[in-house]
C-alpha cells in the first residue's frame, strides 16, 4: 500500500513545482504601487550567458500571420493586436513589457540606455555575462564640442553594433532610450552634460546624425558597399515607411525639459510656461529635426507641465510629433510621467483619468507601472476604449516588427554574426580616443604655454582629486572597455611625476591637505591642477547651486599656483560652465583645458595635447556665465532678454550679460585666416511668393511692431530654388598640421524686435595642414538660416541686409523683392 500513495504523493509535489514554475515565469512581477521599482528593475535585468528569447519559433510558433515576414509591417502588427485579449493587451503597456505564452512571445524589456555607450541605467542591460564591458565614448556636451557630424555618426555606429551583439548573448534589449536632445537653457541643470549644447542648429545636427546612425543608416551603407545590399524598407498601403531598424533610437524629453531641483520645484511637478515665440525658435527644432531628418522610432514625453498641460498628457504637443511632422514609431513616457500626471502635477481627479488622458494624448507605453495597475478600471469607468489601446500595442508592434523580433531566430538575421568579439574592439576604442581628442577644448593659452615638450619637462606634479578617478564617463555611463586615470595617462610622458589630491574629494570642503600639495607643486618643473566637478555635484534630480568651483577648490589652485615654479595648468571636468574667472585673470595659471567628461581615452587624448601630439580644436557649444547669473530663476523659460525686469536672456543668441567664455569659445596651438570665396551679394524673392503675397510690416492693433519688412515663411513657395552656396577658404598659419572647427554665424537687418543676436547657421570641421589653406563649403537655405521666429511662432524672413559672419570677417547678403 505504500507505493501507490509515495507515488500519489510524488505526483502531487511534481504538479504544484509545475504550477509554481509556470505561474513564475509567465506572470508579470511589477509591485502594485505608484511608480518604477529600482529594485524590480535588478530583479528583471536580461539573464546573463544566455541567447535571447523569440517569438515564432518553429514548428508550432512561426504560423501566426504576425510571423509572415512577406506581409507588410501594419498588416502584421494588426493581426497580433487582434489576436490578444484585454488583460493581454494591458499587460503590454510597461516597459517590461509581460509574455503572451499562449501565442509564443517572451516577455519584453523595452528600457535600455546607450547615450554614449551602452549604460547599465536601464534594466534592459546586464554587464553580468559573456560581455562585461562596452566603449566608453566622451559624454555628449564633449561630443558635441568636436563640431564634427562624421564623428557623431561614427560613435552611434560603433554603439549600435555593439547594442546587437550583446542582445544577441541575452545582456540588452533593442530599444534604446537616447539621444537627450533637450536645449542646455540653464547652466546649473545637472543633465546639460547630456546634451549637445544651448544651440538649437547644433543640437538638431547631432540628433540626425545620432539617430541616423544609431537605428541601423550608417552600418547599412558599409554593409552595402561591402556585400551589395542595403537594408529593407517596407511601404504601407497608405505610403509610410517602416524600414528595417539595426536598433531603435528614442528622442527625449519632449519638450521645454531642463529643470531637476530647484528650491521647491522638480521635474516631476513643473510647469514651463513657454511662449510660441521660444517654442518654436528654440526648444521644439532639434525634435523636429530628430523626427523628420533623424527618422527616429521613439519619442519620450517629459515630466514637465507645458503651459499648464503635463508633457504626456498633452494632445496638442504628441498631435504636433505625429501629424505635423510625421512621426512614426512609439511614444512613451519617462519613468512614472504617467504616475505624476496625477500624482504630482495635480492635472486629473483620478489616476484613471491620468491614464485616459495620456492614452487619448497619444502615448504608448508607459514607464513604470501605472498603466498596468489602473488601465482594467480606466476602461471598465468606461474613460478608457479598447481602440486606444489597440492603437498603442499597434505602434509598438510595428517598432518591434521592425527591429526584426517577430522574425525568428535571430541569430539568422541580418545582425545574427555580431557578439563579443564586436564590442571594445580596437577601432570603437580608437574610435573613442579620437572623440576625446576633439572634444577637449583649451580655453586659455598665455604666450603659447602649451604644448610642453617632453623632452624638456623631467618633472611634473599632478593635484586634485579628478586625477586620480577612472570613471570619467559622465552620467548614463556603463563598464569601460578600458579604465586608466588621468594621472596614470601623464605618467607616460615624464621621467619623474608626483601626486598629490589637495582636496579629499570634489567636494573638497577642507584644505587639511593644501600643504603637501603645494609642496609636491615646488618639487615639480611643471604642474597640472584638476579642478571641476563630477556626478556628486550635477546629476539627473541635482542641479547646482552655484556656478563656482565646488567648495575650497578655487583656493587650492590659487595656492597651488603662486607656489609652483612655473606658470600651471589648470584642467577642468564636468559638463556644466564654471565661473574660474579667478583663473582666467591670473597670469601664474598659464593654460586652461575643458575635458569635460572625455570617456575610458580622455586620459590619454589630455596628455597627447598637453605635450603636442595632438593639436586642440574643440569649441564650447554653450555660454559660460559668470556666478552673477544664478540670481535668475530657473523656473523662467523665457530666451530674449528684457532690460526693464533686469533679464539678462539666455544662451548666445540672447544673452546681453558677461561671459567667462562664449559659446564657439576654443584655441588652438595654430592661428588660422578665413576668407569668403564665393557667397552671393542678392538673393530676389519675386519668383517664390504664393499669388497674393505682399510686401509689409507686422501690425498689431494698428501699431507697427517691427520696424522691417518681411515674409512670412508658409507664404513663400519652392524655398529650395533660393539656396545659395558659401565656399570659404581656412589657412593654418601654425607648425602643426590639426583639425579646426568653422563656424557661420547670420545676423538679421537691426530693428527686428525679438530677433537673435547671432545665430549659427552652419559649420565643419577640417582636417587643415601648417601653412596650407583648405575649403569648404555651407548650403544657405534662406527659408531656414535666415528667417526668425516672430512673437505668434511663425516663422518670416526678414528683408534687407543679413550679415553673415566668418571669424572676423563679414560678408554681406541683401535679401530683396525684386
Amino acid at each position: 500500500m505504500g507505493r501507490p500513495w509515495t507515488l500519489l504523493l510524488f505526483l502531487f509535489l511534481f504538479f504544484f513545482l509545475f504550477l509554481f514554475l509556470f505561474f513564475w515565469s509567465t506572470l508579470s512581477l511589477r509591485p502594485p504601487f505608484l511608480g518604477f521599482d529600482p529594485l524590480f528593475s535588478e530583479l528583471t535585468a536580461p539573464s546573463s550567458n544566455q541567447l535571447p528569447d523569440f517569438p515564432c519559433k518553429p514548428p508550432y510558433q512561426n504560423s501566426f500571420p504576425f510571423c509572415d515576414t512577406s506581409l507588410p509591417t501594419p498588416t502584421r502588427a494588426h493581426s497580433l493586436v487582434s489576436l490578444l485579449t484585454l488583460p493581454e493587451k494591458i499587460s503590454l503597456l510597461s516597459n517590461n513589457a509581460s509574455g503572451i505564452p499562449r501565442l509564443g512571445i517572451p516577455p519584453y524589456e523595452w528600457w535600455s540606455e546607450s547615450l554614449h555607450g551602452i549604460a547599465a541605467n536601464g534594466p534592459g542591460v546586464s554587464f553580468n555575462g559573456t560581455i562585461p564591458s562596452a566603449t566608453s565614448f566622451p559624454q555628449i556636451i564633449v561630443q558635441a564640442a568636436s563640431f564634427n557630424r562624421s564623428l557623431w555618426s561614427s560613435v552611434a555606429s560603433a554603439i549600435a553594433v555593439e547594442a546587437r551583439a550583446m542582445y544577441n548573448v541575452g545582456q540588452a534589449g533593442l530599444t534604446f532610450w537616447a539621444p537627450n536632445i533637450n536645449i542646455f537653457r540653464d547652466p546649473r541643470w545637472g543633465r546639460g552634460q547630456e546634451t549637445p549644447g544651448e544651440d538649437p542648429m547644433l543640437t538638431s545636427a547631432f540628433a540626425i546624425e545620432y539617430v541616423r546612425a544609431l537605428q541601423g543608416g550608417s552600418w547599412e551603407r558599409s554593409e552595402e558597399i561591402r556585400n551589395g545590399y542595403g537594408g529593407q524598407r517596407v511601404m504601407s498601403e497608405n505610403g509610410e515607411s517602416h524600414e528595417k531598424l539595426m536598433v531603435s533610437a528614442c528622442c527625449k524629453h519632449y519638450t521645454a525639459y531642463d529643470l531637476e531641483s530647484w528650491h521647491n520645484f522638480a521635474s516631476y511637478n513643473f510647469n514651463a510656461v513657454v511662449s510660441q515665440q521660444d517654442l518654436e525658435d528654440t526648444y521644439q527644432p532639434p525634435f523636429r529635426s530628430c523626427i523628420q531628418r533623424g527618422k527616429a522610432s521613439c519619442l519620450m514625453c517629459s515630466y514637465t507641465a507645458v503651459n499648464g498641460v503635463p508633457a504626456c498628457a498633452s494632445e496638442e504637443l504628441l498631435r504636433i510629433a505625429r501629424k505635423d511632422w510625421g512621426f512614426q514609431g512609439y511614444i512613451t513616457s519617462d519613468c512614472d510621467a504617467v504616475a505624476t500626471v496625477y500624482e504630482y502635477q495635480n492635472y486629473t481627479k483620478s489616476p484613471e483619468d491620468a491614464v485616459a488622458d495620456v492614452l487619448e494624448a497619444g502615448v504608448d507605453i508607459n514607464c513604470g507601472t501605472y498603466m498596468v495597475w489602473k488601465t482594467e478600471s480606466a476602461v471598465k469607468q468606461g474613460k478608457v476604449k479598447e481602440k486606444e489601446i489597440d492603437r498603442a500595442l499597434f505602434n509598438l508592434f510595428s517598432v518591434q516588427l521592425r527591429l526584426g523580433l517577430f522574425d525568428g531566430d535571430p541569430r539568422r538575421g541580418q545582425f545574427g554574426n555580431l557578439g563579443p568579439l564586436d564590442v571594445c574592439t580596437p577601432e570603437h576604442k580608437t574610435l573613442a580616443l579620437e572623440a576625446a581628442r576633439q572634444g577637449i577644448v583649451l580655453l586659455k593659452n598665455d604666450k603659447k604655454f602649451l604644448p610642453l615638450n617632453k623632452n624638456v619637462a623631467e618633472t611634473l606634479a599632478v593635484i586634485g582629486p579628478m586625477a586620480s578617478t577612472s570613471k570619467l564617463g559622465g552620467a548614463y555611463t556603463g563598464t569601460p572597455c578600458s579604465s586608466k586615470t588621468l594621472y596614470e595617462e601623464l605618467k607616460q610622458y615624464v621621467k619623474k611625476i608626483s601626486y598629490a589630491p589637495g582636496c579629499i574629494d570634489v567636494s573638497c570642503l577642507s584644505d587639511v591637505a593644501f600643504d603637501d600639495a603645494i609642496r609636491t607643486a615646488k618639487e615639480a618643473d611643471y604642474v597640472v591642477i584638476f579642478a571641476g566637478i563630477d556626478t556628486t555635484q550635477e546629476a539627473e534630480e541635482l542641479d547646482r547651486p552655484s556656478l563656482l568651483l565646488p567648495g575650497k577648490q578655487a583656493s587650492l589652485v590659487s595656492s597651488v599656483a603662486a607656489a609652483s615654479k612655473c606658470p600651471l595648468i589648470l584642467v577642468l571636468t564636468g559638463g556644466g560652465p564654471l565661473d574660474v574667472s579667478f583663473a582666467e585673470a591670473n597670469p601664474r595659471i598659464a593654460s586652461i583645458l575643458w575635458v569635460g567628461y572625455p570617456g575610458e581615452a580622455g586620459g590619454k587624448a589630455l596628455a597627447e595635447i598637453i605635450f603636442g601630439e595632438a593639436n586642440p580644436g574643440g569649441r564650447l557649444p554653450m555660454t559660460w556665465y559668470p556666478e552673477s547669473f544664478t540670481r535668475v530663476s530657473m523656473t523662467d523659460m523665457r530666451m530674449r532678454a528684457d532690460p526693464t525686469r533686469d533679464y539678462p536672456g539666455r544662451t548666445y543668441r540672447f544673452y546681453t550679460g558677461s561671459r567667462i567664455y562664449g559659446f564657439g569659445h576654443g584655441l588652438s596651438y595654430s592661428t588660422f585666416s578665413y576668407q569668403f570665396l564665393s557667397a552671393p551679394s542678392k538673393i530676389g524673392l519675386s519668383g517664390t511668393l504664393k499669388d497674393g503675397s505682399v510686401k509689409g510690416t507686422l501690425k498689431q492693433e494698428g501699431k507697427q511692431v517691427y520696424s522691417v519688412d518681411y515674409i512670412p515663411v508658409d507664404e513663400m513657395q519652392n524655398c529650395i530654388s533660393l539656396r545659395f552656396s558659401v565656399q570659404v577658404s581656412v589657412v593654418n598659419y601654425g607648425k602643426l598640421d590639426g583639425s579646426h572647427v568653422v563656424m557661420l554665424f547670420s545676423r538679421g537687418p537691426e530693428g527686428l524686435k525679438g530677433s537673435p543676436e547671432i545665430q549659427l547657421i552652419g559649420f565643419d570641421r577640417l582636417h587643415t595642414v601648417s601653412y596650407k589653406h583648405t575649403e569648404t563649403s555651407f548650403l544657405v537655405n534662406p527659408c531656414e538660416h535666415l528667417s526668425v521666429v516672430d512673437e505668434y511662432g511663425k516663422r518670416i524672413l526678414p528683408l534687407g541686409n543679413h550679415i553673415l559672419s566668418l571669424g572676423d570677417i563679414d560678408h554681406i547678403v541683401s535679401v530683396e523683392i525684386d
